[in-house]
């Protein structure tokens, strides 16, 4: 398998300024390409800036959108991930992120979590994703895109390599919660964020990209340090925190396929056993079927005595 140069688009994008950030991303592209990248990434909703708001509709995009459609074009020869906020057909809004290469819109996926606690409170102004999907690309490899909340959610990346993807790519607008220090080691939400990446790719022996804003909305202050892992879970590349900047940095592809053969964790795994367990969750938390763990039971099929109670008495 081929290297795979990857950009990290560390951006500021200028909250509500679609056209500007539109002009941003088509000259990021071309700076890639004269890099020799074949994959770009960019941050949540780095076309319109994160804290849009009220400002949702009027950012909003189709996708058949010819300023969307520009932006398409710019990939050719080229894979790029993209954000922005997408109106459906039935005038709902999404914070999607876009798998656009060599032209075409190849994929779309749409946020599935919504924060609404601390700082966050998505789900009044958006709706909720409801489609994970794998998708196979140009670079001859499965991409997994998913959107910073996402990835709070250990299903997301799970479901995504056990669709396909070697390469799990999440797009994020992160924001400091621990602005007392600008330290590596102060800032919390990097350092949580650097776990949850570094678990994601070993645990799924696939590349784990993650690509955090920097600037300002308002309020809110984003904090980049964007990361490559490799399938091992070791780093391949930290950007700094703060700073602006396009970074590239060189993937050997060979080492998906020699971490999966070597350490066959994806192959062992048992979707089935999965899927049963949770019907049996679903089922019993709707009150569809008896609790399987309520003390007065013992699981179907075994052959459990009573417990002795403190005093002595069997329960």
């Amino acid at each position: 398998m081929p290297s795979l140069r990857i950009a990290l688009a560390q951006i500021a994008p200028r909250l509500g300024l679609l056209e500007e950030n539109l002009e941003q991303h088509r000259a990021i592209l071309a700076d890639a390409r004269s890099q020799g990248a074949g994959l770009v990434v960019f941050p949540e909703l780095g076309l319109t800036g994160y804290l849009v708001q009220d400002l949702a509709s009027d950012v909003a995009m189709r996708l058949d959108d010819p300023r969307l459609m520009d932006l398409v074009e710019a990939t050719k020869g080229l894979s790029a991930i993209v954000s922005f906020v997408e109106e459906s057909a039935d005038h709902r809004l999404f914070i999607a992120a876009a798998l656009i290469e060599d032209g075409r819109m190849r994929h779309v996926h749409r946020k599935l979590f919504l924060p609404t606690y601390g700082l966050f409170d998505e789900r009044r102004f958006f709706g909720a994703g409801d489609v994970l999907r794998a998708v196979p690309s140009r670079l001859g490899v499965g991409i997994g895109i998913a959107v910073c909340e996402d990835f709070w959610h250990v299903s997301v990346p799970h479901l995504l390599a056990l669709d396909g993807a070697q390469i799990l790519v999440n797009v994020s607008s992160s924001p400091g919660r621990d602005l007392a220090s600008t330290s590596e080691v102060g800032l919390g939400t990097a350092t949580s964020w650097r776990t949850l990446m570094r678990t994601y790719a070993q645990l799924t022996t696939s590349v784990a990209v993650f690509c955090n804003r920097v600037g300002v909305d308002e309020s809110f202050s984003f904090w980049g340090g964007s990361e490559v892992i490799g399938p091992s879970g070791q780093a391949l590349f930290s950007a700094p925190l703060w700073d602006e900047g396009l970074f590239t940095v060189d993937v050997d592809l060979a080492d998906i396929r020699r971490e999966r053969i070597a350490l066959p964790l994806l192959r062992d795994e048992r979707p089935e056993l999965v899927a049963r367990e949770l019907d049996r969750i679903i089922a019993e938390r709707g009150g569809l079927t008896r609790d399987s763990t309520a003390a007065d039971g013992s699981e179907p099929g075994l052959d459990v005595a009573p417990i002795p109670a403190i005093d002595g008495s069997l329960r």
